[in-house]
């Protein structure tokens, strides 16, 4: 039976440090779980890039920032194996941003109003053992992106639902390549829920989520 843990963190280094989020934490958190394969929210194309030149970075600085200053660096330290899990069309993300259809004033309101779900986010976040790891998290998550939904079902369609179609069955395939293994599935922590809810039916593996202090089995 494969074990497979999901963790969560954020991309934003002051976000990071303002919640006790630590890259060291998280590196503590991976070394306690002690993974064979980390499955990670990176584009397979900018992982090949990667291997070829590790000063790559693709879109937006991608992949984000804890993956050039701590997962790479300790895959190979660790010899843990690497398997890039995210899927973006980059030529075409921006045509379904969720708020493109609404004029400037009504899209303020609603960039206004998203800003408030973030708070409503944050303020579960310093209540768990590990920050933005958490069912209350996830709860005002799964009603964020609902709300999200009504206001572009098509955004949603394909920026949420085909995005975590593609990354669950990214980490089916790797279950299905590494039987008997650890595998830690590290991604930003608005995805927790969904990857939650699309691995928990699968057969022959055990889930962790929320990952503890004590992740040995």
């Amino acid at each position: 039976m494969s074990i497979v843990g999901i963790l969560g963190v954020v991309h934003d280094d002051e976000l990071r440090q303002k919640h006790h989020f630590s890259l060291e934490f998280i590196k503590d958190l991976i070394l306690e779980f002690n993974p064979d394969i980390i499955c990670g929210e990176v584009l397979p194309s900018s992982w090949e890039h990667y291997k070829k030149d590790s000063n790559y970075r693709g879109y937006w600085g991608e992949p984000a920032s804890e993956y050039w200053d701590l997962i790479f660096p300790l895959c190979k330290e660790e010899n843990y194996e690497f398997v890039p899990i995210d899927w973006v069309e980059l030529d075409v993300w921006t045509d379904f941003d969720p708020f493109n259809s609404y004029k400037e004033d009504q899209r303020k309101e609603l960039e206004y109003e998203l800003e408030q779900w973030f708070q409503r986010q944050l303020s579960t976040v310093d209540s768990s053992a590990i920050p933005f790891n958490s069912l209350e998290y996830d709860t005002i998550t799964r009603q964020k992106y609902e709300w999200l939904e009504r206001i572009n079902p098509q955004a949603h369609q394909f920026r949420w639902l085909c995005r975590h179609l593609i990354m669950i069955q990214r980490i089916k395939n790797a279950i299905k390549g590494h039987s008997e293994k650890r595998i830690l599935c590290i991604v930003g922590a608005d995805h927790n829920h969904s990857l939650y809810e699309g691995l928990i039916t699968e057969k022959d593996i055990q889930l962790v989520y929320p990952l503890s202090r004590i992740t040995q089995a």
